[in-house]
C-alpha cells in the first residue's frame, strides 16, 4: 500500500541525443504513474519511433535511495523524487542509433541545481507494446486535460459567485429594500405634518366657497382708498375744534 494514492505526473523533458546523425529530434512527454500500490512505471515517448519504458518497485526505489543519500525516512525520499520529477530540471538523455530511433536512453532529474540527481535508465519498447504505451499515454493525457478542465470551471463559477449574488438573492434583497424604505417614510410623514404651518399666501376653502388671498387684498384697499363725504369732514373736524374750546375754558 504503499503508493496508493499515487497522483500522476505528466511533464516534457529536456532532451540531448548525442550521436543522434540525421534522425530527427523530436519533442517528448514523460508520464510517471503507479500501476500497482507496490510499484512505479514511467513511459517516455515522442509519438513515433522513440518510447521507453522503466519500471521500479519498493526495493529498488529504496535503493536509489541509498545511492543518492537523500531522505532519512521513506516519506522524505518520495516527496524529493515527486519534486523532482515535477520540476523544470527533467532531462532525457538518448544515444547512439537504432533503426530508425535511439539506441539507448535515461530520465535525469534533480529538485535543483544543486542537489542530488536521480538516474532512471530506460528500455525501449516496440512493435505492439510501444503502441499500448503510447494509446495509453494518451488517454491518461485527455483524463487529465478533463480533470484540469473542469477545476478551472467551478474555479471560475466560484469566481462569478463571489463577485455578485444569484438572481433570486438579488430579488429578495431588493424588496426587503423597498419595504425598509416604504417604512422609514411612514414614519417621517407624521413629524413633517405636524411641525409644518399653512401658508397664508395659499387659498383656502370656506363654506364651499374658494376665497383667493388676491380678493381679500383687493378689498381692504377699497376700503383704505374710499373717499369720506364733506359733510362728515366738516362734522368732524368741527368737534374736534369745539372740543379745544371747551379745554381753554377750563
Amino acid at each position: 500500500m504503499v503508493f496508493e494514492g499515487f497522483e500522476p505526473i505528466f511533464g516534457e523533458p529536456k532532451v540531448e541525443w548525442a550521436n543522434r546523425g540525421p534522425l530527427p529530434l523530436r519533442r517528448f512527454v514523460y508520464y510517471v504513474h503507479s500501476p500497482d500500490p507496490s510499484h512505479l512505471r514511467i513511459h517516455v515517448s515522442d509519438f513515433h519511433t522513440n518510447t521507453w519504458e522503466a519500471v521500479r518497485s519498493v526495493h529498488q526505489l529504496e535503493d536509489m535511495r541509498d545511492d543518492i543519500g537523500v531522505g532519512d525516512s521513506w516519506s522524505e525520499f518520495i516527496d524529493y523524487f515527486q519534486s523532482s520529477i515535477k520540476s523544470d530540471n527533467v532531462k532525457l538523455v538518448l544515444e547512439g542509433q537504432s533503426g530508425s530511433g535511439a539506441a539507448q536512453a535515461k530520465l535525469v532529474a534533480q529538485k535543483s541545481k544543486g542537489m542530488p540527481l536521480i538516474f532512471i535508465p530506460l528500455m525501449k519498447l516496440m512493435d505492439s507494446d510501444a503502441a499500448e504505451a503510447i494509446g495509453n499515454l494518451s488517454l491518461e493525457l485527455l483524463a487529465a486535460f478533463k480533470t484540469t478542465q473542469l477545476l478551472l470551471t467551478q474555479e471560475q463559477n466560484r469566481g462569478l459567485r463571489l463577485a455578485g449574488d444569484p438572481p433570486n438573492e438579488k430579488d429578495k434583497n431588493a424588496s426587503i429594500q423597498n419595504k425598509l424604505q416604504s417604512c422609514a417614510k411612514k414614519q417621517k410623514l407624521p413629524d413633517m405634518n405636524a411641525g409644518s404651518t399653512p401658508d397664508v399666501s395659499e387659498p383656502s376653502i370656506s363654506n364651499g366657497s374658494f376665497n383667493s388671498p388676491r380678493k381679500h387684498k383687493d378689498a381692504a384697499t377699497k376700503a383704505t382708498n374710499r373717499v369720506v363725504p364733506t359733510h362728515r369732514r366738516a362734522r368732524v373736524r368741527g368737534a374736534i375744534l369745539q372740543e379745544s374750546e371747551d379745554d381753554r375754558e377750563g
